[in-house]
């Protein structure tokens, strides 16, 4: 590989609890996981694209991804699928964790996530104003207090991190996500980057890429 890569992106299935196998949901005839990767690729400033894949799903990632210049890696862990990559980035490389399900997160959006961690920051994510009212409990279900919600905010991928942040999330957890982004600075969200993991959702991305007006779509 090119000894001076500048920016690589890691594409996973984010959340815990979620089966990997969603990220082969079809929306307009592909999976999100293609989606998600033609959109990194075409993105300007990514350099590589990398597939972290769970040993069982790592030939239908592949297949998803069939001719397509990404590496689909077999991984349990980011902190696995790094170490195939990292001898090759430059010191001043930008690493991205974007999740396969967030499959029509907007270019400007990705692209406002690496000028941020070009900029200086050491970890960039995208967020939007919390819309919801928020509400805390007591144990027994009952409303205790509405939180303000003006200094609350929902993440999104991908978070950008510069290398040596990225080391050090590595180092705290085999996966850094959402959860290691203390400190972040953040850029604007995006509502298409919603993450399409149920049928109110699949429904929402059909739509989207029906109707075939948004600006620079991932």
């Amino acid at each position: 590989m090119n000894p001076q890569v500048l920016s690589v992106a890691f594409v996973t299935v984010a959340h815990h609890l979620a089966d990997p196998e969603l990220a082969l949901t079809a929306v307009d005839g592909a999976a999100l996981l293609t989606h998600t990767v033609r959109g990194l690729l075409d993105t300007p400033g990514i350099s590589l694209v990398f597939v972290a894949a769970p040993e069982r799903c790592a030939k239908s990632f592949s297949e998803a991804v069939d001719g397509l210049p990404c590496r689909v890696v077999p991984a349990a862990t980011l902190r696995q699928a790094f170490a195939a990559v990292e001898p090759s980035l430059s010191p001043d490389a930008v690493v991205l964790v974007h999740d396969a399900l967030r499959a029509f997160t907007p270019q400007r959006t990705v692209r406002d996530v690496v000028d941020a961690v070009r900029a200086g920051a050491s970890i960039a994510v995208p967020v939007l104003p919390m819309s919801d009212t928020v509400k805390t409990t007591d144990p027994d279900g009952i409303v205790t207090a509405t939180v303000d919600r003006d200094g609350l905010r929902t993440a999104q991928t991908p978070i950008g991190f510069s290398l040596p942040a990225f080391r050090s999330a590595l180092a705290a957890s085999a996966n850094p996500g959402l959860a290691d982004t203390a400190g972040a600075t953040i850029v604007p969200g995006d509502p298409d980057a919603m993450r399409v993991s149920s049928a109110f959702e699949l429904t929402l991305a059909e739509a989207l890429v029906a109707g075939g007006d948004r600006e620079d779509p991932l």
